[in-house]
């Protein structure tokens, strides 16, 4: 509950009710509790001072790698798991922050462009039931012989972001749909990201040279004369990590290298030689980084899998 709004009047008993006393219980009003419930640090008290103040509540849960950053407490789920709320905070306390970010797409195995970011949506302001809450982390894609494939949705507190789209490759030139879009290869189109989550990949530049794929912050570049298309950058979050890079697309040989992954666990592009100019990655674990493009069968790169922070105050 919360004492009385502007323009009502705050009787004592409601002050005690709030700072958990007996109704009947003597108040001195220049406590450090009342203080605290009236934000008054000193000097004389005023009964206004109360209006619409509540006592603080804050929010107690376990799940996840559990660790502390000054008043804020941080759950990272890694892996599927519940994030189990003992106690809920109320607004006195501050909300709930937590981000979702998908698993990324892989990319094919020849001409290919990069791969497109996993769906990153942070959401701020949550108010979680004392409950289990289930955590869902997508998987990366694995990159295979066609047109690589799209990674797997997270789940979080009612918030789904969308896996990030598949690259191509040299027969299926056209990126893949998803929370980012995967870049495309020589004439076809790069993939679309999902609004609110992440961008467009990039497009192709002729044979060997492919786009880079979609990232949380930005699109995919496309490739050109001098190498492949960069992955779009990622967004940081609260806790000061970037997620959701989208992959470099393949370049055409030692002149024209791969294009760089984006910052957030994109993998780096390879060219036409065996490790290529900047060797060719997959998408970081834990990122939902989009998988680079090889060139010419130079290897095969993953997604990075996906992840959920959640965060919120557990003391002042």
């Amino acid at each position: 509950m919360a004492l009385p709004s502007a323009g009502n009047p705050i009787s004592l008993q409601q002050v005690n009710v709030e700072l958990d006393n007996t109704a009947t219980a003597t108040i001195n009003m220049g406590s450090s509790d009342v203080r605290d419930l009236f934000d008054v640090s000193s000097g004389a008290i005023d009964m206004s001072d109360g209006y619409g103040k509540s006592a603080v509540t804050y929010y107690a849960a376990s799940g996840g790698t559990e660790s502390t950053d000054g008043d804020y407490k941080y759950h990272a789920f890694t892996g599927s798991g519940t994030f189990t709320v003992n106690t809920q905070g109320n607004a006195a306390s501050g909300n709930v922050d937590y981000v979702v970010v998908a698993g990324g797409g892989s990319s094919g195995d020849d001409n290919s462009p990069g791969a497109g970011a996993g769906g990153y949506q942070a959401i701020t302001g949550a108010t979680p039931s004392a409950s289990g809450h289930t955590i869902t982390i997508g998987a990366g894609a694995a990159g295979n012989n066609s047109r690589g494939a799209q990674g797997s949705n997270s789940v979080a507190l009612g918030t789904t972001s969308t896996g990030g789209g598949h690259g191509a490759e040299w027969n299926n030139k056209n990126g893949g749909n998803g929370g980012s879009g995967g870049g495309s290869s020589g004439s076809g189109s790069p993939g679309e990201g999902t609004s609110g989550q992440g961008n467009d990949g990039g497009s192709g530049h002729g044979d060997g040279i492919a786009g880079g794929g979609g990232g949380a912050g930005a699109v995919g570049t496309n490739g050109s004369s001098s190498e492949g298309g960069d992955g779009g950058v990622g967004l940081q979050w609260l806790n000061g990590t970037y997620y959701a890079g989208g992959g470099g697309g393949c370049g055409e040989g030692a002149s024209n290298g791969g294009g760089e992954g984006g910052n957030g666990g994109g993998g780096n592009g390879s060219d036409s030689r065996s490790g290529g100019a900047k060797g060719g990655s997959s998408g970081a674990a834990n990122t939902g980084g989009g998988g680079g493009g090889p060139r010419l069968s130079n290897g095969l790169f993953d997604g990075g899998s996906g992840i959920v922070v959640i965060r919120y105050k557990f003391q002042n």
